[in-house]
């Protein structure tokens, strides 16, 4: 028993120096969604608390992100987020990807499989309540509306 946790150890110390290609930040988008559009100030919170850190160039790494194996992960699945909805390129987007990724975020929202399960216990302000994601899925629809006209 004593050897299997010297060689767990061995492996996790060897892993810190294995680079997790960390995605980049950048804080100057000037095609940010909350930069452009005029967002109700409580969606906007909301959508920065809990979409922001995976969803945009403004990533926060909070010290577990910076130990192996768990920085992988975390770098994977921002990677994957930003591929998938990226808000710091929302305006780059043409008005049809738009209404997609506005029905996207109000279905995920609204069924709760956004922000993942995982994320929320680490970081408490990106709770969101039946009511918050109710907020969400409202103003996705009606900023859709807006897109429309």
């Amino acid at each position: 028993m004593k050897k299997a946790l010297w060689i767990i150890l061995v492996i996790v110390i060897v892993l810190q120096v294995i680079p997790s290609n960390r995605p980049k930040t950048n804080f100057k988008n000037p095609d940010d969604l909350l930069i452009n559009n005029q967002i109700p100030v409580e969606v906007a919170t909301m959508l920065r608390n809990a979409c922001y850190d995976c969803h945009s160039n403004e990533s926060q790494f909070p010290w577990y992100s910076y130990v192996a194996p768990v920085s992988y992960l975390v770098n994977r699945d921002i990677r994957e987020a930003r591929e998938h909805l990226n808000f710091s390129e929302w305006e780059s987007l043409d008005a049809t990807k738009k209404l997609k990724m506005l029905g996207e975020i109000s279905d995920e929202v609204g069924e709760g499989e956004m922000p993942m399960k995982i994320y929320p216990p680490l970081h408490p302000k990106a709770r969101l309540s039946d009511e918050d994601r109710q907020k969400i899925v409202d103003w996705t629809a009606d900023f859709g509306d807006g897109l429309l006209k």
